[in-house]
């Protein structure tokens, strides 16, 4: 996978993977990205913040989207709105030139900025005005009117520390829980989960409706399809690759896949021919 560029407290810039982008090499063709992490504050609540450009665009670029278990805040000069965790794969038409400002909240992080379960929000987009109201539709403003996305970005941890957010010590669980399924490979069953966890089956679903949104099931998977697409991307076998993710065949893994990705594994190969 390409990289893209990151940058620290410090203000430091270092290189990551960008999984979840559909066809990433496109993609960093046609715009620029930045990661920047927030601030000691927000860092309870906050993963990072992303802020994509482009400029000058001949033709509109789509970039297709296979969700993370997380919740979004995203302010664009049309869009702007709190995404839940979104079970299909989405998609954002940029034209001309434009800015996107996005707070990505940890697992978890986003339930003290709402006051009850996330699975509340679990597959919709809600307006960052109705959301919030005055406070809310200000917050827009300020971010579309300024240039300098790290003033944009500080106008945003402005608005979430306003809001009040009490730490909840079951969000650091969640987090951990959810890094814990994106970075072993090998897990496939929420029963995995559940016994390194400490918990019963039952008791896990409830804690990742309640402060992710979404089962642990739909959570491991989905970091299996992100896997998925980044391997299928650089060329390795699909029948092995099935198998080693834990379908029950390469006919299952291709379902899904499609379903997410918005085209079956073998056309998924060729964008990379064509990067």
């Amino acid at each position: 996978m390409a990289a893209i560029v990151s940058r620290q407290p410090s203000g430091r810039l270092v290189k990551t993977r960008q999984r979840g982008w559909v066809n990433p090499y496109a993609g960093l063709r046609a715009f620029d990205y930045v990661r920047q992490a927030p601030s000691p504050e927000i860092s309870a609540y906050v993963e990072h913040f992303w802020v994509v450009t482009w400029t000058d665009l001949a033709e509109p670029y789509e970039q297709r989207i296979v969700s993370h278990p997380t919740v979004n805040l995203t302010i664009t000069e049309d869009f702007h709105q709190v995404a839940g965790v979104i079970k299909g794969g989405f998609s954002y038409t940029m034209r001309g030139s434009g800015r996107a400002l996005g707070t990505r909240f940890r697992p978890g992080g986003f339930r003290p900025f709402l006051g009850g379960p996330v699975s509340e929000l679990t597959g919709r987009f809600t307006e960052i005005g109705e959301m919030y109201g005055a406070a809310g539709a200000t917050l827009v403003e300020q971010v579309v009117a300024e240039p300098d996305a790290r003033a944009a970005i500080a106008h945003v941890e402005t608005f979430l520390l306003s809001l009040g957010p009490e730490q909840d010590p079951l969000t650091d669980e969640v987090a951990a829980l959810v890094a814990m399924a994106e970075n072993d490979v090998s897990m496939t069953r929420v029963d995995e989960l559940a016994a390194r966890s400490g918990r019963s089956v039952r008791s896990l679903q409830r804690l990742f409706r309640e402060y992710v949104g979404i089962g642990p099931k739909w959570v491991i998977r989905r970091f299996r399809l992100h896997e998925a697409a980044e391997r299928v991307y650089q060329g390795l076998d699909l029948a092995t690759l099935a198998a080693e993710l834990g379908y029950t065949d390469q006919a299952h893994l291709t379902r899904d896949f499609t379903a997410a990705v918005g085209m079956p594994p073998a056309a998924y190969a060729r964008l990379r021919d064509q990067a």
